[in-house]
């Protein structure tokens, strides 16, 4: 994605906020995206605020440059072990836990739509990421791989959990075991993306899709969400439940009720996001 229109940034994150839309673009390019903590830091606190802005309808997770991101940078890893430099294993696993906790489980649980853009490779935590979002859209040059088990590490940032969702247990541990990369023709046919279009085009279908969801109505994108993410484990009779509870909240707000008027007058409707 392009960073010229961003107008906050960071060493690693770029930040644009621009119709409605909160864009955040991991910006490594030279190492293909790959995380930092500063750049898993940031984008946890711009995931907060945007939580809470109502400025904000629709979160854009992406990368500058030719990838998504790389996951985990490999290198800096190499260089810490051979350096004795690994933190004790008791705070690296509880900062591992604060930092899924503040970016994949946000990403996946807040009641605004969050879109990954995938100018290229999405790998490692940069594959978990990417699903974490709601949708995916990629070019049609980029690849997925869960990478793990290619560098003697078992997974992060919900990973497991979220491709077993999408493909089911077999083909998950296909790709974990395995940790081949998917190109987009396939990742398509398996349902890791919703939509794939020219690398030219990704920036304008992107943004295209991201003020659409911005636009929407806002309280009732959240209860949706809020039904599709107990659908994963509630029983049916609860979701039953949770389907009435939030159908009867939706059916009270300005929009609803507008959304109706303009049904009724044949025309578009304007939602305000209450």
């Amino acid at each position: 994605m392009s960073k010229t229109a961003a107008i906050s940034e960071s060493t690693d994150l770029l930040v644009t906020r621009k119709d409605g839309v909160l864009t955040l673009a991991f910006n490594r390019p030279e190492a293909r995206n790959a995380l930092t903590t500063p750049m898993l830091e940031r984008l946890g606190e711009e995931l907060a605020a945007a939580e809470l802005d109502n400025d904000i309808g629709c979160i854009v997770l992406t990368g500058v440059g030719d990838a998504f991101c790389a996951g985990g940078d490999v290198k800096n890893m190499a260089r810490m072990n051979a350096a004795g430099g690994v933190p004790d294993p008791l705070v690296r696993m509880e900062k591992q836990r604060q930092s899924h906790r503040l970016t994949s489980l946000r990403l996946y649980q807040m009641g605004k739509p969050t879109l990954a853009a995938l100018p290229g490779a999405a790998a490692g935590a940069g594959f978990s990421l990417a699903l974490a979002c709601d949708m995916r859209i990629a070019a049609d040059t980029a690849t997925m791989t869960s990478a793990f088990a290619k560098v003697g590490l078992t997974g992060d940032y919900g990973g497991t959990y979220l491709l077993t969702q999408l493909v089911g247990t077999a083909k998950a541990r296909e790709l974990y075991l395995l940790a081949d990369r998917v190109d987009m023709t396939e990742a398509l046919r398996l349902g890791l993306v919703n939509w794939v279009v020219p690398r030219a085009e990704l920036e304008a279908r992107t943004m295209e899709l991201a003020k659409r969801l911005a636009d929407g109505p806002r309280v009732a994108q959240r209860l949706l969400k809020d039904n599709l993410n107990r659908a994963l484990t509630a029983t049916f009779a609860e979701c039953l439940d949770m389907e009435s509870a939030n159908l009867a909240t939706a059916r009270n707000t300005e929009d609803h009720k507008e959304a109706a008027a303009a049904f009724a007058e044949k025309r578009a409707p304007k939602f305000k996001g209450r």
